[in-house]
Order: C-alpha cells, then structure tokens, then sequence
C-alpha cells in the first residue's frame, strides 16, 4: 500500500511513518512545508520518500495514481491560528482544499483520513458531547477545522475521495518542545518535569478536566482508519470522534508523582493565563465514543499508563 502523510515533519506525522514503515508492505511518501525527515527508527527507511511541498501551489505534483490512501495531517495549531487570522486560514484551509482537488483530478475515490480537533466544538456544550452535538467553534482554528471537516464530508458525498474525519483527543505526552497549540501545557506538565525544567499550567483549578489520548493508542487508531469499511458511515457525514479519557489536573499531578516522584511534581506550577483559560475552557471534557467503538477505535486504559509509556518510549 502506498500512503501520502503531509505534515509529515510534525509529531503525529513522524509517529504514523514509523509505524508504516515498520512493515515491508507499506511505501510512504512524506511531505511538509519543510524537509520532513525520515523516522530515526523505521524499520524499511528504504520504502520511504520525503518532499518539501506547498500544497497551496503544487499539491498535484505529490498526488501520483499509485497511491492508496492519504493522512492529512499539516496545520497551524491553536494559538497559532489565533495569533495569524491569514496564516492559519492559509494552511488549514486553502492547501486541504487544493490538496482535495488534486486528489479529486487524479485519485477520485482514495481513502483520506482526516485529522480535526474537538476545537471544532464551542459553548454552550452539553454535559457529555457525540458527533450529534452541533460544532459552534470559538476559535479560528476550531472554525478552519470544521470548514475542512465539511469539504471532507462533500468531497465523499461525491466520490471524489473516501474520507474519514477523526476528531482528535488532545495528545499527551507528546515528547519534544513546546508548541503553538493551546493544549501545549498538557504535555509539558509531565515532559518537563519529567527532564528536570519547571512546567507552567495556565490556569488555576486542578479539577479542569481535558480529553486526553496517548500517542501510541492515537497511533493504532489511525492505523484502523485505513481499513474500515466506510460503508458503515453515512456517506455525508463522516465524522468519528477519536476515543479519548477524561483526565483532571490533579490526576495528571497524581499521575506525575507516580512515575517521576516529588521532585518532578515540584517543578509544575500554577499560573493563570486568562486568554489561554478561555480557549481551553470551550473544549469539551466529556465524549461519548461508542460510534468510535463500534467501528472499533479504542481508548487508554489509564493516563498514568499514558505517562509510563512516554518515559519507556518517547521520552
């Protein structure tokens, strides 16, 4: 099988080529705005290529008819979207749409698996959210999110592509340094201190509750998404949102102290950052997944196995 991965030069992108390219029958082509590099422990890096692209100006030229299925995964995350209004509707909105046409020009009907957010959801919010519940988005890139997640569903309506749409938990523990993302902190809160650095939470409240899923179970998921039968989704709507775990502060506190002990949990601080707090808090804190299960994603057991698997593998 030939997979396309753009934004193939992030954290999600990275983890999906390696796994790809961990078995022989998969042949992976990465692009991003930048050279994306190899994944350091693929297992084929043979069956790998690699290509700096503008989508917004030659996404044919990275479309070939070979191709099996496609993981759209370029973007400008959260705050970065809100900080650059022109930036974030570039790169979130026009390279998916001509990324969509050139698939539509010369792969109609190749499995795409879209990666959205549940930034796309905004208040009021019920207590406990499905793929019922109304997207209201309250940030730009919540709204570029949800204008992707409509040209997806259209695009399959009319064949001109087989997506599947997942809206992504917000991951943790993502190794690395800290992002544009708003949710940033919830990875930095355990990397961090993790690596001996104070970590900053901006906000005030330990019972703020986040939808979390681990990198390797988002990963595994992601991989089911290129085989399930799409005739199980409706052919206009095809949205999934991603089995997530609802996990407070103070548990991801608790769960810190478990793994990396006091001295970790003493370099996290509390300090609120109002403009921050007030994305966060149009997120919602409860999922329920059972379309998701159905189809058979899954979800973590627990975040402090979420936390023992980053200090093992990722960290």
């Amino acid at each position: 099988m030939q997979v396309l991965i753009t934004g193939a030069a992030g954290f999600v992108g990275q983890l999906v080529a390696e796994r790809l390219l961990s078995e022989r029958s998969y042949t992976v082509l990465l692009i991003d705005i930048v050279d994306p590099p190899i994944p350091k422990g693929a297992k084929y890096p043979e069956n790998a290529k690699t290509a700096k692209v503008d989508l917004c100006e030659a996404a044919e030229s990275v479309v070939k008819d070979s191709l099996d299925a496609a993981f759209v995964f370029h973007g400008i995350m959260s705050a970065g979207s809100e900080a650059n209004f022109d930036l974030g509707m570039k790169v979130n909105i026009d390279a998916t749409r001509s990324l969509l046409e050139a698939f539509r020009a010369k792969k109609p009907g190749i499995r795409v698996i879209y990666s959205s957010s549940q930034a796309v959801y905004g208040l009021p919010l019920p207590e406990v959210i499905d793929e019922s519940v109304v997207p209201t988005p309250q940030t730009s890139y919540g709204a570029e999110k949800l204008i992707c997640e409509t040209l997806v569903n259209e695009y399959s309506r009319r064949d001109f592509i087989d997506g599947i749409i997942l809206r992504f938990p917000t991951i943790s523990v993502r190794p690395g340094k800290p992002t544009a993302a708003a949710s940033s902190f919830l990875s930095g809160m355990i990397r961090e201190p993790l690596d001996g650095i104070e970590s900053v939470v901006p906000l005030e409240d330990r019972s703020f509750t986040s939808w979390l899923c681990s990198p390797r179970t988002l990963v595994t998921n992601l991989m089911h998404a290129l085989t399930i039968p799409t005739a199980k989704l409706e052919p206009h709507f095809r949205v999934i949102n991603s089995p997530g775990i609802g996990v407070t502060i103070q548990e991801m506190m608790d769960a810190l102290a478990k793994v990396g002990g006091d001295k970790a949990l003493s370099l996290v601080k509390e300090r609120r950052d109002a403009e921050m707090e007030k994305i966060l808090r149009t997120w919602p804190t409860k999922v329920n997944n059972k379309k998701a299960y159905d189809l058979g994603f899954q979800a973590d057991n627990s975040f402090e196995q979420a936390v023992i698997d980053y200090k093992q593998d990722l960290g």
